[in-house]
C-alpha cells in the first residue's frame, strides 16, 4: 500500500501499527522524508520504542538512518520516557556508530547529541561515550565522537 504524500503530518499515531511503520520506513527514499516521518508520526506512536531497536539492526540505509532519527525524535517528543530507555539506547548508538554511511552516521550523531541534551544524566552518559567513539580507530565513530563532543563537552542542562 503506498504512503500518500504528507501522511505522516496528518495520520493519527494512536492508530498507527508496528507493520505500518515497517512498511513506510521500507519505502524511504531520502533523509527528509525519512525524517519528517519520525519527527511528526512515528515518535509519538506506541510502537517509536520498539521500531528503534529493530531497526537499529536494518541494512537498509534509511531504515537504519530511521532509528537514530525515532531517537532523535523520542528525547524531544517522549517527556514520559525514563532516564533507563535512553541510557539503553545509548548501546544502539554505540554499535550503530560502526556505519559508514553518510546520512546514517549524521543521524547517530544526532541521536546522540539530543539523548545528551535532554537532562544532566544522560548528558554525562553521552559525553561518556563520546569520548570512548572519539579515540576510536574507526573512522565514523572517532567523527560522531568528536563531532558530539563539540556540543555536549560543555554544556551543562
Amino acid at each position: 500500500m503506498p504512503r500518500p504524500p504528507h501522511s505522516g503530518l496528518v495520520d493519527d499515531p494512536s492508530e498507527v501499527t508496528a507493520r505500518q511503520m515497517d512498511a513506510w520506513a521500507s519505502d524511504f527514499e531520502s533523509w527528509a522524508d525519512c525524517d519528517t516521518v519520525c519527527f511528526h508520526l512515528f515518535d509519538r506512536t506506541p510502537h517509536a520504542w520498539s521500531r528503534e531497536r529493530a531497526w537499529s539492526r536494518a541494512r537498509a540505509q534509511f531504515k537504519k538512518r530511521a532509528a537514530f532519527a525515532l531517537l532523535w525524535g523520542l528525547t524531544v517528543h517522549d517527556r514520559a520516557a525514563p532516564d533507563r530507555a535512553f541510557l539503553d539506547s545509548l548501546r544502539l548508538v554505540e554499535a550503530g556508530s560502526l556505519d559508514e554511511r553518510e546520512l546514517v552516521k549524521k543521524a547517530v550523531d544526532m541521536a546522540l547529541r539530543a539523548v545528551g541534551k535532554r537532562n544532566e544524566t544522560l548528558r554525562r552518559a553521552a559525553v561518556e561515550l563520546a569520548r570512548r567513539l572519539a579515540r576510536s580507530s574507526e573512522r565514523s565513530q572517532a567523527w560522531i565522537g568528536r563531532s558530539a563532543l563539540r556540543e555536549l563537552a560543555g554544556r551543562r542542562s
